[in-house]
């Protein structure tokens, strides 16, 4: 069922902010998870849906946005494809750090509607453009320049999709990058960190107050 109308749930239930360990970007933050959780599942009339990633600046989208802002060189000119974007973190800083275009996907709808606001919020609605097709082995993601995923290790089915094929984009010779604190399923033994990073997040999402975070690609 879709929600009534996305965009006042999220100006209602969200703050715009600085992201703590990118703090050239803006996002639309909620101040508590499982209160927007569940605030969520009643707008939606559903219960057991995933947790609202969008309203975050999660610990890996945080270091991968900060990676990219200081080595734009990683991005600038090429296209862009920011895999589960969630609040569109990572879709913005390479917007900002010069990519030529970003095409941010996402399967929740609330997403589609959130990453659009946090663009235009930092100035780049021009540059992002919004997907929710699964672009996992679609023609999209091989045609692009350049893939970035940041915290979606979560699951072991999952992980283990999305972790073949990044690493068969990397083989192709696309550029891939992932941001991650050392989720249980991210396939560690495939990855070699580029940079880490000491980002602030929020307690009730992540139980502490600092998560160390890499920015990783494939060997």
């Amino acid at each position: 069922m879709p929600a009534r109308d996305p965009l006042a749930f999220i100006r209602s239930h969200t703050r715009l902010r600085p992201v703590p360990h990118a703090p050239e970007i803006v996002l639309h933050v909620a101040d508590e998870a499982t209160t927007l959780w569940q605030k969520t599942e009643e707008e939606l009339e559903e219960i057991g849906l995933p947790p609202p990633f969008w309203a975050f600046a999660w610990a890996g989208g945080q270091a991968l946005a900060r990676y990219l802002l200081d080595n734009p060189e990683t991005v600038a000119g090429r296209t862009v494809i920011d895999f589960a974007s969630g609040s569109g973190l990572v879709a913005i800083a390479a917007a900002k750090a010069g990519a030529a275009r970003v095409l941010a996907s996402d399967l929740d709808a609330f997403a589609l509607h959130a990453i659009p606001l946090n663009a235009a919020a930092n100035g780049m609605a021009d540059r992002i453009a919004t997907t929710g097709e699964n672009l996992i082995g679609s023609e999209a993601a091989m045609n692009a320049d350049c893939v970035l995923a940041a915290d979606v290790f979560y699951e072991r089915d999952l992980g283990q999709t999305v972790g073949d094929w990044l690493a068969g984009l990397h083989a192709a010779g696309r550029t891939v990058l992932i941001g991650d604190p050392g989720r249980a399923y991210l396939p560690k033994a495939r990855l070699v960190p580029l940079a880490t990073y000491e980002v602030p997040v929020t307690r009730d999402l992540e139980d502490a107050e600092i998560k160390k975070s890499c920015v990783w690609t494939f060997r």
